[in-house]
């Protein structure tokens, strides 16, 4: 391969991955510090629908439930759908008892396996709301988050807005410490998207609240359903925010198998949103083609970028080129897979070391992207999914 090439290669790959797991993030972090604090009323409430599809949920929904009508959300503003999705277990008979306590309850059940964005799509045109909260089963609300979502609409320009996962039961022995860490920063990047563009780049869909009308299907087996329903919103000229003080909890993810397991669906659901909403960032001018590009196109190409640059890196330096930088980079690209290899073989031993942890997480999360593309490829028969496993 010609020398021009190969440096060209190196740049663009080793640039893209430094922009976006290190610069854009910095930038992010360091801009919000500086931000004043935004304030926000919470008089004139709207009437919420809380929306939440549930496959059998026994271990979870009773807590779930108790955490809604435990809001301090005004009681006749409210309402709580819950979709059993052809739940097999003891869900429908827990959601019935509550139903028969709490009025503001309402259990559909569906037969057959559906999926979560079609029993979604059928709570959201029962729902009686101008705006919807969709929420999962085993996520746990605290006090004020239903108000604290609610009050944002007060705004006619915001169009969805986000809440905060705290995390709880984390242990050593996998990767919930990484997982917590890269969704904290995660949470403070879309904060500062979404104060500075306007275009946070999709909500957790465990938890978000959007208005009513600006809700649109989803396409036919896709499979990221908050990520596109955040774009369309976007897209119809609206802002989706983040409010870090809109509190949910939830169990975070701890074993590696699993989490590669979900971010593998998460990542073919990805590509298909890439190309649909590909007029979002293939615009310079458009106000999301900054947040589209740097936190998200060049995380899901990563696991090319990767490739790319310890290729390119490799032949570069068997040509003898002799600048410093492609030797540095090299031993940097050498440890991080010698440092994941590593742990691997200590985890096997009973072993376990946060810092080598944090390379294998990072990898691991690259190669559920490459096969999350794969998948995409090949084509997805269906958006139906075997959640993940709880209390892990």
């Amino acid at each position: 391969m010609h020398n021009a090439i190969l440096h060209i290669l190196f740049a663009l790959s080793f640039f893209a991955l430094l922009l976006s797991y290190a610069i854009y993030p910095s930038l992010a972090l360091l801009i919000q510090m500086l931000m004043k604090k935004s304030k926000n009323e919470d008089t004139n409430l709207p009437y919420v629908s809380v929306v939440c599809a549930a496959f059998n949920e026994e271990s979870i929904i009773k807590e779930k439930l108790d955490s809604l009508v435990r809001s301090n959300y005004p009681k006749d503003k409210i309402e709580i759908l819950i979709g059993s999705d052809g739940s097999t277990d003891n869900t429908n008979i827990f959601i019935n008892q509550f139903s028969q306590l709490f009025k503001q309850i309402k259990l559909i059940e569906f037969e057959g396996r559906n999926g979560k964005p079609k029993i979604i799509e059928s709570l959201i045109k029962q729902s009686k709301g101008d705006i919807i909260i969709s929420t999962d089963a085993n996520i746990l609300f605290a006090k004020n988050t239903i108000r604290q979502l609610a009050s944002h609409f007060k705004d006619p320009v915001v169009g969805l807005v986000d809440s905060v996962i705290c995390h709880s039961n984390i242990k050593k022995d996998g990767i919930a410490i990484q997982e917590k860490s890269y969704l904290n920063i995660e949470a403070k990047i879309k904060h500062f998207e979404g104060r500075v563009f306007g275009t946070m780049m999709g909500p957790f869909g465990a938890c978000f609240a959007m208005r009513k009308n600006l809700y649109k299907p989803l396409p036919k087996n896709f499979l990221v359903d908050d990520f596109h329903i955040c774009m369309n919103v976007i897209q119809q000229g609206y802002k989706a925010i983040n409010d870090l003080e809109a509190v949910v909890y939830e169990d975070v993810s701890n074993q590696m198998q699993e989490e590669i397991r979900r971010k593998t669906r998460i990542a073919a659901g990805n590509f298909q949103n890439l190309f649909f909403f590909k007029s979002l960032w293939i615009n310079p001018f458009n106000k999301a083609f900054i947040p589209f590009i740097c936190h998200k196109v060049i995380r899901w190409i990563g696991p090319f970028l990767l490739i790319t640059l310890l290729l390119s890196n490799f032949l570069l330096l068997m040509q003898n080129t002799s600048q410093l930088v492609y030797k540095f980079v090299f031993i940097g690209q050498l440890t991080l897979y010698i440092g994941a290899l590593f742990d691997i073989i200590l985890k096997k031993i009973g072993i376990h070391t946060v810092f080598l942890r944090y390379m294998s997480h990072f990898l691991g999360m690259n190669l559920a992207l490459l096969l999350g593309f794969i998948q995409f490829i090949n084509g997805v028969k269906t958006n139906v999914w075997e959640p993940t496993k709880r209390n892990q």
